[in-house]
C-alpha cells in the first residue's frame, strides 16, 4: 500500500486544516461508508484517549484505549492501515460494518505520527502466527488470517471447511476444536479471538436449544406437551408464540394488543426452564404494571415472584433473595444496574418495550447494558413514529440484526434535496429480515370470535374563548414555520416556543380550563357527560375515559361527584403500590363504573370488564390510541366495545387525523404486510403544519359561512343553513328541523336537549339542596350558577346568554322549531 493510499485512509495527518465533514448530511462524491469513516476519523483526532501498548511489537500490536470521561477501556489489535485490517472490542466496531471505529482511528493516527509509522502501516503486517477472528460485515463470520509460518500440510484436512476468503463454514463451527487442532499441528501458533470463540458457542447453543425444545414438544402443532405448563389452558396461537420465543432464545413478540403476550412470555420462560436450565428471570415493566405482573405470575405459574421496590438497602436484600422472578420498573434500572449484574438473570422479559424506542434516553441506554443469554421483548407497538424506534428496540434483542442505524436508515428513508425525511421505502425487506426473531399476529388473524369494536368520531365545536386561545397559539406556530421555511433551521428557543404553542392548541381543544383554571369554556365535557349518561343506562356497562391531561379529568371528576357516580382516577403521579388498588376497585366494585386515566393507564393494563372507551383528546400517534383501546378490546372481552373519539372541529385535533393515517400506514408497511413505500408529501414538520393550516382554513371558512355548530359522527357537510350559537344541543335540534329530520330523530334530539338542560340545572342547584351557602363557579356548571341577592336574600338562577344579535336570530328559529313541534305526533 502506497503512502498516498495511507493518507486516503486518514493515517497521514494533513498539515492544512481540513474542512470538517458534516454530521447530518452525506457530502456529494462520498459513499455512505466513506462518510461514516471520515466522521469517526475526525472525531478520534479530537479525543484525549489514553493509549497503552500491551503487546510485544512497536506498531503491529495490541493496545488498550481508555476514555477518561466514561472510564471505559477497549482492546484494539492493529494489523494494517486499511479498514478491515484491524479489530476493536467496542460495540460500534462490532455493529457498524465499516471495519474501523474511533478507537482504531485514534491508534492509527497516533502511530502515523511516530517515526517510521506511516511506512510500517503502508506495508502491512504478516505475523508468523495465525489468527481466528470474527469478521464483522453484513454477516458475522469466523475467519482465518494465515500466519507466514503456517505449514501447508496443516491445511490438508481443513480446506473443506474454508471458502476462498478463508471463512469457516457451518461444518467448521460444529467441529471448531478439531479444525483448530489441525491448524496447530507441528507446533504452529494459532490465536483465537474471544469474540470468535463466543460467536461459535452462541451458534452451537442456539442449535442445541432448538433441538431440545423440539424434543419436549414433538407434536406441538397438535397441542401436545403443554399440559401442566401453566395453570390455564392456552389458545393454539399462544402456544405457537411461546414456542417461537423459546426456540429463538432472544425474540420480539409484537402481537396486537390484547392477544395475551404476557401469558406467552410466561409459557416461554417455563419452556426455557426445562430446555435451557433458566432459573432467574428479570421482568422489566412500567411502574404501573409491576404488581399486575406479580399477580399474573402467581395466577398462571407455580413460581415465586418478588417486586423490586423500597430504598437501596431493601432492594439489595430483594435481589439477594432466592426467587425465580424479580420484577423491576424502568426507572430503577439505572440505579440497580450493578445489583442486577450481580444477580445475573438468565432471561430478561422486557414489557412495553416502546419505552426504549428512543436510543438517546437513559432508560434505553441502561436496558442495553443488561446482560442475559435469553430475552423476550413484548410490545404491541414496536414502531410508532419513525423507523429509528424499531431499530432501537430490535437492538436489544439482536444488535446485529438490522445492522448499523446509519445504513439501515439510508436504505429505507426517502430524503428530499435538503436531506430531510419525506417517506420510507423497501419496508417489506425489513419485515423479512426480522422474521427469525419477530412474531406478530393481529386480532383479526387469530381471534375471529373477539367481540366487535365500534368506533365513532364526534366532532365537537369550539367556543369563541377556546378559538381565541387556539388562534393566538396557531399564529405563533405560523410565524415560526415561516421563519423555518425562510432560513431552513430553527433555534432551540423557537423549537421550544413552537412545541409549547402546539401543546396549548391541543389542550384548549378540551377546555380553556387546561390553560387558565379561572375559566372553563368548552363543550367537550358537556358532550362527554351526555354520552356517558346514555352508555351507563346499561347497568352492566363500565367505561374507561382517556385524556392526556389530568386537568381534563379534574373537570370530569367534579361532574361525576355531583352526579354521585363512583369512579377511580389513574395517572402517573399515583404511587406504584396504590395503582393496583385502583385497578382492583374498578374491577371488583359493581357500582364503580368509570375509570379516568391518563396515558399512564394506556399501557399494559387489563380492563376487559369495561366495554366502552372514551378518548377525550387525540394522541400524537395511532399507536398510543390503539394502546388505549387495547386495554378494553382484548382477549377475555365478552361484549362489543364502543369507542368514541371526541375531536374539536376545525382545530389542530381535526388536522392531525391525516398525519395519524400516515403513521398507521408506516406501521402496517413494516409489520403487517402493508404498503412497501409510504410518503409524507413533505418533511415531518412540513406535513404536520400543512395539516394544521388546512384544519385552520376549514375552521375559518366554516365560521365565515355560519356552519352548523353541532355534534356529528362524521365531518360536517357544507352548505347547511345558518344556526345561531345559543346552545350546542339546541342548535343541533334546530339544524335537524331545517334539514327535515324524521320525527323519531327529532324526538331523540329533543330528549337530549332536555337531559342536558336538567343536568345543568341539577348541577347548579345541587349545593343549595345540600344547604351550602357558597355560590357555584362557572367552572362547575358550564356558566350556570345560583346567586343570592344581597338585599332581599332571595336566590336566583343565572344562565349565560349569547349577544343580542344572536338572540334576535334565535327567536326566528325558535318560532320555526315551535311550528315543527306542532307537527310531531
Amino acid at each position: 500500500m502506497s503512502a498516498a493510499t495511507i493518507a486516503g485512509t486518514g493515517v497521514r495527518r494533513s498539515r492544512k486544516k481540513k474542512h470538517k465533514t458534516p454530521r447530518t448530511r452525506r457530502p456529494e462524491g462520498m459513499s455512505l461508508e466513506q462518510w461514516q469513516i471520515a466522521l469517526r476519523r475526525e472525531f478520534a483526532q479530537e479525543q484525549k484517549f489514553r493509549l497503552v501498548n500491551v503487546g510485544q511489537q512497536e506498531f503491529f500490536s495490541d493496545y488498550n484505549v481508555s476514555n477518561p470521561q466514561t472510564g471505559r477501556t477497549y482492546r484494539v489489535a492493529i494489523r494494517g492501515g486499511s479498514p478491515g485490517d484491524n479489530h476493536c472490542s467496542c460495540p460500534d466496531f462490532m455493529v457498524n460494518t465499516l471495519g474501523t471505529c474511533k478507537h482504531i482511528e485514534f491508534v492509527l493516527w497516533r502511530l502515523a505520527r511516530r517515526s517510521g509509522g506511516r511506512r510500517a502501516l503502508a506495508g502491512g503486517y504478516r505475523p508468523a502466527f495465525s489468527e481466528v477472528y470474527l469478521r464483522y460485515g453484513a454477516r458475522r463470520e469466523v475467519a482465518l488470517r494465515r500466519g507466514t509460518e503456517l505449514p501447508p500440510e496443516n491445511l490438508v484436512h481443513v480446506r473443506d471447511f474454508l471458502d476462498e476468503q478463508d471463512v469457516f463454514d457451518q461444518g467448521a463451527l460444529e467441529r471448531f476444536e478439531r479444525v483448530v487442532e489441525e491448524l496447530r499441528k507441528n507446533g504452529h501458533e494459532v490465536r483465537c479471538h474471544d469474540d470468535a470463540l463466543q460467536f461459535v458457542a452462541q451458534c452451537r447453543d442456539q442449535r442445541a436449544l432448538f433441538a431440545r425444545v423440539g424434543q419436549l414438544f414433538p407434536r406441538a402443532e397438535e397441542g401436545e406437551g403443554f399440559e401442566g405448563l401453566l395453570k390455564v389452558k392456552m389458545y393454539p396461537y399462544q402456544q405457537r408464540g411461546a414456542l417461537f420465543a423459546a426456540r429463538a432464545g432472544r425474540s420480539l413478540l409484537a402481537d396486537d394488543m390484547g392477544l395475551g403476550k404476557t401469558i406467552q412470555a410466561l409459557a416461554a420462560a417455563e419452556i426455557l426452564a426445562r430446555a435451557a436450565g433458566v432459573e432467574r428471570v428479570l421482568v422489566v415493566s412500567p411502574t404501573s404494571l409491576k404488581h399486575q405482573w406479580k399477580q399474573e405470575i402467581e395466577k398462571f405459574t407455580a413460581r415465586p415472584a418478588m417486586v423490586i421496590e423500597g430504598g437501596t438497602a431493601s432492594r439489595r436484600a430483594i435481589y439477594g433473595h432466592d426467587s425465580f422472578y424479580k420484577i423491576v420498573n424502568y426507572e430503577l434500572l439505572h440505579r440497580d444496574l450493578e445489583m442486577i449484574r450481580g444477580w445475573a438473570p438468565d432471561l430478561i422479559i422486557l414489557d412495553e418495550a416502546q419505552r426504549i424506542k428512543n436510543w438517546k434516553t437513559r432508560a434505553a441506554r441502561t436496558v442495553k447494558q443488561l446482560e442475559s443469554q435469553h430475552a423476550i421483548v413484548l410490545t404491541g407497538t414496536p414502531l410508532e413514529n419513525r423507523l429509528e424506534e424499531l431499530h432501537s428496540i430490535v437492538e436489544f434483542v439482536d444488535r446485529f440484526r438490522l445492522g448499523p442505524a446509519f445504513r439501515f436508515l439510508a436504505e429505507h428513508q426517502q430524503l428530499d434535496k435538503d436531506g430531510r425525511v419525506v417517506g420510507y421505502h423497501n419496508l417489506a425487506e425489513i419485515s423479512k429480515t426480522l422474521e427469525p426473531i419477530l412474531l406478530r399476529r393481529t386480532k383479526g388473524e387469530v381471534l375471529k370470535e373477539l367481540p366487535q369494536r365500534l368506533d365513532k368520531h364526534l366532532f365537537v365545536p369550539m367556543t369563541p374563548q377556546q378559538q381565541a386561545h387556539h388562534d393566538d397559539n396557531q399564529e405563533i406556530v405560523a410565524r415560526i414555520v415561516a421563519k423555518w421555511r425562510r432560513y431552513g433551521f430553527l433555534t432551540e428557543t423557537d423549537q421550544k416556543r413552537m412545541t409549547c404553542a402546539l401543546q396549548n392548541m391541543r389542550m384548549v381543544c378540551n377546555s380553556t380550563y387546561l390553560l387558565d383554571p379561572a375559566t372553563n369554556f368548552g363543550h367537550k365535557v358537556d358532550e362527554l357527560m351526555a354520552q356517558l349518561s346514555e352508555v351507563l343506562e346499561d347497568a352492566q356497562t363500565k367505561v374507561v375515559i382517556f385524556s392526556q391531561w389530568v386537568r381534563s379529568h379534574e373537570l370530569l371528576q367534579e361532574r361525576l361527584e355531583r352526579q354521585r357516580r363512583k369512579f377511580v382516577l389513574f395517572h402517573g403521579c399515583v404511587p406504584g403500590p396504590k395503582r393496583k388498588d385502583l385497578i382492583a376497585r374498578f374491577k371488583q366494585e359493581a357500582n364503580c363504573r368509570v375509570f379516568l386515566s391518563t396515558d399512564a393507564g394506556g399501557v399494559g393494563l387489563n380492563l376487559q370488564n369495561a366495554s366502552a372507551v372514551f378518548n377525550m383528546d387525540q394522541p400524537w400517534n395511532p399507536a398510543v390510541l390503539e394502546q388505549r383501546v387495547g386495554r378494553v378490546h382484548r382477549l377475555g372481552q365478552q361484549r362489543p366495545v364502543h369507542v368514541i373519539h371526541f375531536v374539536a372541529k376545525g382545530t389542530i385535533e381535526h388536522g392531525m387525523l391525516d398525519l395519524l393515517k400516515f403513521k398507521a400506514s408506516l406501521f402496517a408497511g413494516v409489520l403487517d404486510g402493508g404498503q412497501d413505500e409510504v410518503f409524507m408529501g413533505g418533511t415531518r414538520l412540513k406535513r404536520f403544519m400543512e395539516s394544521v393550516e388546512a384544519a385552520s382554513g376549514a375552521a375559518t371558512e366554516a365560521r365565515a359561512n355560519g356552519g352548523v355548530n353541532g355534534i356529528s359522527a362524521q365531518p360536517p357537510e357544507p352548505a347547511r343553513p345558518e344556526v345561531p350559537a345559543i346552545d350546542r344541543p339546541a342548535a343541533a335540534t334546530v339544524a335537524s328541523v331545517a334539514a327535515g329530520a324524521s320525527h323519531q330523530q327529532l324526538m331523540t334530539q329533543l330528549i337530549g336537549v332536555g337531559r342536558t338542560f336538567l343536568d345543568r340545572l341539577s348541577q347548579a342547584l345541587a349545593p343549595t339542596a345540600m344547604g351550602s351557602n357558597e355560590r357555584i363557579s362557572a367552572r362547575g356548571a358550564g356558566g350556570w350558577r345560583v346567586e343570592r341577592d344581597a338585599g332581599t336574600g332571595e336566590q336566583f338562577l343565572k344562565i349565560p346568554v349569547p349577544p343580542e344579535e344572536v338572540l334576535g336570530r334565535a327567536a326566528v328559529w325558535l318560532q320555526a322549531l315551535a311550528g315543527a313541534l306542532g307537527g310531531v305526533k
